[in-house]
């Protein structure tokens, strides 16, 4: 099993950050998911509010060991919009 696909900081005082998560399965490599900006397209479980803004709380895609080798497949996409026009 590889090291780099997953992390923990059981020390932060919102682990986990997800109501329901399993705390031992619980990875914190994406703390902030990398594919928030993808919209519609970042395949994990969300909901847009009333106001527009996206609504990850009940996702737990980028905290999934699992997940890793899919969230990176979409970096792609990612580079993408950061890309000087």
């Amino acid at each position: 099993m590889a090291n780099y696909d997953f992390f923990q900081n059981k020390a932060c005082e919102y682990f986990p950050c997800h109501q329901g998560a399993d705390p031992e399965k619980f990875s914190c490599l994406f703390c902030y998911c990398p594919l928030y900006c993808l919209g519609e397209n970042c395949g994990g479980n969300f909901v847009y509010l009333p106001s527009g803004i996206k609504d990850c709380s009940g996702c737990l895609r980028p905290h999934k060991r699992e997940c890793y080798e899919s969230i990176m497949a979409q970096m792609g996409q990612v580079m993408e919009l950061a890309k000087k026009p």
